[in-house]
């Protein structure tokens, strides 16, 4: 029994040729491929459409969170106990502005370890892989269940992909 190929997996030597090959599978209505770099590159993103990543937000929650708690925990524990010395206010903010900070930076940076694995947990792609794409080469993972492979593979092939190949 042959089995169906999952999805046809291109790989590109220059980023010109890979972002060629992202316009052309846009232009025929192709949503769900993944693509992978070796590197962060601005022209491949571009071509992607690639949005602002919402982890940010959750390192905002994170540190505005944190400077809260910092303020308020140490205000609180001053008024709790009270110790006056040479007759400053109790709840003066000078001295509560490390504490605040050092919050800020613990809670930010916990709510973004946080963000980043809720993320990757919820979006959960899969596709397949090759270990070249760490180092030199870029590359495109189209699934593809139906019959379009072999167009896509000569659309792929067109755009200037080094190695076109069926994954399972």
């Amino acid at each position: 029994m042959k089995r169906q190929p999952s999805g046809v997996l291109a790989t590109f030597r220059e980023v010109d040729a890979a972002t060629d090959a992202i316009k052309a599978l846009k232009e025929l209505a192709y949503k769900d491929f993944i693509v992978y770099t070796p590197v962060p590159n601005v022209e491949v993103a571009a071509a992607v459409g690639h949005k602002v990543s919402p982890v940010r937000i959750w390192t905002l929650i994170g540190g505005l969170l944190g400077v809260t708690t910092g303020f308020a925990m140490t205000l609180w524990m001053s008024y709790d106990y009270p110790i006056v010395v040479g007759g400053k206010p109790l709840g003066s903010i000078v001295p509560y502005v490390v504490i605040g900070f050092e919050l800020t930076i613990l809670f930010g940076a916990i709510a973004t370890v946080l963000g980043v694995a809720y993320n990757a947990w919820r979006t959960n792609q899969r596709g397949a892989f090759d270990p070249r794409f760490t180092n030199d080469t870029i590359g495109i993972f189209v699934p593809c269940p139906d019959k379009r492979c072999k167009a896509l593979e000569e659309l792929l092939t067109e755009n200037g992909a080094v190695e076109v190949r069926y994954e399972t």
